[in-house]
């Protein structure tokens, strides 16, 4: 449900005073809870041996589900709420910007940035993109700004790249996340952020002795648009960098705006992938190439591969590959049209309990499921780090791995992740356990393992896991008070049953 404008206003001297008192951060999480932000007084369990299937469009259209959410979900009907979710300017998030719209660096040109310090730079990005994953009501659109952060790469430490990439997040991948694949690619293309990481900016031909740098052109063609097999050659490469040469940025007055230098742009007739670009096309060479490569059928194939990858399994299902790249390619390369395809898919609905989360999509699943409180202070922050996938901290244009084999090191990490997020001993972050189990339940003072296990796993306990739990609950007797609880909370979460979704 939205919150009401009127809501906040007669709120507001509840967060006034409570920041006044206590701080920003807890008045902004007494306002939240005020404002419906807590946990429903009842919960639903899965009571099937496989995965429920709405805990399932949850944790992959979604980082899971938080107290209330399937019983939503339930409510509006499957297809239903993936409309609602691709339609998702129209979702109240008010709860949500409460947390993440403090960090004013975020919301700069690129060259105000640079009047803040690095490291405050980099731990408001952080704390911005946790928060928005935790308590967004706009789940898919979250997933896939996460999708085209991986796909469109920058890594922070280089150069200018921090000062230049908050304006990236927001003007380039969360404005087109959901939007269409031209306007995505164009507006990284020459994004300031991707003109210093991919070297754009030091891409200029003043003679026809120099060589163009390739870097851009090489990874716009290998990993933006066609992929590695897309059957593009060097001379592509070659020819697409001549393209792009001339685009500059500003280091003095406008510092981190984009320009085009036309002396130093190759306007000489090119040839990309068979098609001919006309010499004395200017700075119109970058909208020819682009039309070329993202009209590719080899760029279809790559982008439905690398979203069914994401949505249904590591390995692709190849039939339902060439039919999402069939709709990419009628469609125009509609993201949404694309996604709301996969989701309604039967590979989709067929694909639970196939997929290992990532460390970023398990610490937000966990804290989501928990109900927890944060605002995403450097020990929970630490924590990403530890497990290898700290956001923009990606040190090559790849992104972030998809498959599972890469986090097979840090598995002890989401385990210590585990007990100390549900025994609260991460600083400024709490979590509603009781509520939480209060609400699905019988009420006697027994904890049943089973039902914890079912309400953080969407299935019940098969007799392996079974046993493991009772052996677990019973050897640190958690039938007996808070602490018993937070530990079988933390066993399921740090169990494969919660990391494979």
């Amino acid at each position: 449900m939205g919150v009401r404008r009127r809501t906040i206003l007669q709120a507001g001297a509840l967060l006034t005073g409570a920041a006044m008192l206590s701080g920003c951060e807890r008045g902004i999480s007494m306002l939240s809870k005020r404002l419906g932000g807590g946990v429903p007084e009842r919960l639903a369990l899965a009571d099937s041996e496989s995965i429920d299937p709405t805990f399932h469009l949850l944790s992959r259209a979604g980082f899971g589900p938080a107290p209330g959410d399937i019983e939503y979900v339930r409510t509006t009907g499957h297809a239903a709420w993936i409309d609602e979710q691709l339609d998702y300017e129209k979702i109240d998030d008010g709860l949500c910007n409460l947390r993440a719209r403090r960090f004013e660096s975020l919301y700069l040109k690129p060259g105000d940035c640079y009047d803040y310090k690095k490291e405050i730079l980099r731990k408001d990005m952080v704390r911005h993109t946790v928060l928005r994953a935790v308590y967004s009501k706009r789940q898919l659109f979250e997933v896939m700004v996460d999708f085209w952060r991986d796909h469109l790469n920058i890594n922070l430490e280089k150069g200018d790249c921090i000062y230049l990439k908050p304006a990236d997040d927001m003007q380039v991948v969360r404005k087109h996340a959901l939007g269409k694949f031209r306007d995505l690619i164009r507006q990284s293309c020459l994004s300031p952020a991707m003109l210093v990481y991919l070297d754009g900016k030091e891409n200029r031909r003043e003679k026809m002795s120099d060589a163009p740098n390739e870097n851009y052109a090489r990874e716009l063609l290998e990993l933006h648009t066609l992929g590695v097999d897309g059957g593009y050659t060097q001379k592509d490469v070659f020819e697409a960098s001549r393209c792009l040469t001339g685009w500059r940025l500003r280091d003095s007055w406008g510092k981190g705006t984009v320009y085009f230098d036309k002396p130093l742009h190759d306007d000489g007739e090119k040839v990309v992938l068979g098609t001919v670009i006309p010499a004395g096309g200017g700075e119109t060479d970058v909208e020819q190439l682009l039309d070329i490569v993202c009209a590719h059928p080899s760029t279809a194939r790559h982008i439905a591969s690398k979203l069914v990858r994401r949505f249904v399994a590591d390995d692709p299902p190849r039939g339902l590959v060439e039919a999402v790249a069939g709709h990419f390619t009628s469609t125009g390369g509609d993201i949404r049209a694309t996604i709301r395809m996969i989701l309604n898919s039967p590979d989709f609905a067929g694909s639970r309990g196939n997929k290992m989360k990532r460390p970023f999509g398990f610490v937000v699943s966990a804290l989501r499921a928990t109900g927890a409180d944060t605002h995403v202070h450097d020990e929970l922050a630490e924590y990403l780090s530890r497990m290898g996938q700290t956001p923009f901290q990606h040190p090559t244009p790849d992104g972030y791995p998809e498959e599972d084999l890469p986090w097979m090191g840090t598995l002890l990490w989401r385990w210590n992740f585990a007990f100390a997020l549900a025994g609260e001993k991460i600083p400024g972050t709490s979590v509603a356990l009781s509520p939480i189990y209060q609400a699905f339940s019988p009420q006697n003072e027994d904890i049943a393992p089973t039902l914890i296990f079912a309400y953080l796993a969407g299935r019940r306990p098969d007799p392996v896991e079974l046993a493991a739990l009772e052996k677990f609950a019973d050897g640190d007797d958690a039938g007996k008070g808070g602490q018993g609880l937070a530990s079988v909370f933390a066993f399921v979460m740090a169990s494969p049953a919660f990391q494979i979704y």
